[in-house]
């Protein structure tokens, strides 16, 4: 067996949220990266835009190259938005919701850093020790400078980076196999339905959302319950609630009344969806199909369950996902630092397309026939997801 290796406080081995080493010219163009750049399931974070330092040098975070950036706030940080910082120009911006990681380089190197804090043992701890309220809980800069962290020599943290690397290089190439299966669905939704956003086929909009569908948002945590009897029941957070999929690799339990668990009970056919996130990310949900026997959900996913015969649940998940859904929300969401936020009202008022119910029956019934397909490779996405964490455990308990 392997020995132990050394650990090490992050502070002592990295500077945390450090200032600029230099002052760039007023006219000199810097890369920038707002949140929804840095993508949870890639390790690396490249900008895709650029600014003048006179545009950013207020109410921006710095970075430089190979910086290790970490989303603070909630649900970004949960998600896993983590990664090595690669600008194309000298300096770096991006959201004030990035804490920014600089690794000393005679110590620390940045993607060994990136897969140690993109362990799940480390967000969830990170998660516990979040400050603030509500939508705004952020991860605190002292927890990242406290961490500790197995600190074998430069090489040796080299090596478990590229083992690491080459893992999640499959796992993506799994992910890219879904994505083709779901552009093929889009494809189909497009030739049935045409863009929503655009109407071309003149289906009727005479309808919003909240006339044939009850909305609600599920239970709060640290509500009083004044001694009420309660009981455990599992619950899905944001986390939970993927484009168009589930995550319940973890499933949090919360005690609840049995009138709270008759109240916000998840039934077959309810479309849940996200609060906020990152602005592409609006209108993000999915399909509940009884996946666990029981389950409810916490505030921040909302539940929409349908009244009507008129729509069928699996065209309104695509409706709402669409270019249609996502500019709808865009221009009504709330936005504060990069993160992004809808109300009821505003999703009560969302503007239906109500195509024939049979064609929109069609539509399901041909999803479904790619879903077998894609049900066997998200069972092995799985497979290699669960590898890949235990191969992370194995990595930074010195067993590689």
């Amino acid at each position: 067996m392997k020995t132990a290796k050394p650990l090490a406080r992050l502070q002592d081995v990295a500077a945390i949220n450090p200032p600029l080493s230099a002052v760039p010219a007023t006219d000199e163009v810097v890369s920038f990266l707002p949140m929804s750049a840095v993508d949870a399931e890639e390790v690396e974070a490249v900008d895709g835009e650029t600014r003048l330092f006179n545009e950013v040098s207020k109410g921006y975070t710095p970075f430089i190259f190979d910086d290790v950036l970490v989303a603070k706030i909630t649900p970004c940080f949960e998600n896993g938005k983590i990664a090595q910082a690669k600008p194309t120009r000298r300096f770096g911006f991006g959201s004030t919701e990035f804490h920014v990681i600089r690794p000393h380089v005679n110590d620390l190197d940045p993607r060994y850093l990136v897969h140690f804090l993109r362990q799940e043992r480390v967000r969830k701890d990170g998660e516990r020790k979040m400050t603030g309220s509500a939508g705004q809980r952020r991860v605190p800069e002292h927890f990242l400078a406290n961490l500790r962290l197995p600190l074998p020599p430069l090489l040796e943290q080299r090596r478990i980076a590229a083992i690491l690397d080459k893992a999640d290089e499959l796992r993506r190439k799994r992910r890219a196999a879904l994505a083709k299966l779901d552009r093929l669905t889009q494809s189909i939704f497009l030739d049935m339905f045409g863009d929503p956003a655009t109407n071309p086929k003149g289906w009727s909009e005479i309808a919003c959302l909240g006339e044939v569908a009850d909305i609600v948002s599920g239970i709060t945590k640290g509500r009083q319950l004044n001694g009420k009897t309660t009981r455990v029941v599992p619950y899905l957070a944001v986390i939970n609630v993927q484009d168009r999929a589930l995550n319940l690799a973890t499933v949090k339990t919360i005690e609840a009344t049995e009138e709270e668990i008759r109240r916000y009970r998840l039934q077959k056919g309810d479309l849940l969806l996200t609060e906020g996130g990152d602005p592409d990310k609006l209108g993000r949900g999915t399909l509940w199909d009884n996946e666990l026997p029981e389950c409810i959900h916490q505030n921040h996913v909302f539940r929409v369950r349908l009244t009507s015969d008129a729509v069928e649940p699996t065209f309104l998940e695509w409706l709402i996902g669409s270019t249609r859904g996502k500019r709808y929300f865009l221009r009504s969401a709330k936005q504060t630092t990069g993160i992004a936020t809808i109300n009821m009202t505003q999703l009560r008022s969302f503007p239906l397309l109500l195509p024939p119910v049979e064609l929109q029956r069609r539509f399901a019934t041909r999803l479904a026939e790619i879903d077998l397909v894609g049900a066997a490779q998200r069972n092995s996405l799985s497979r290699f997801d669960d590898a890949f964490a235990s191969l992370q455990h194995r990595a930074f308990r010195g067993e590689l």
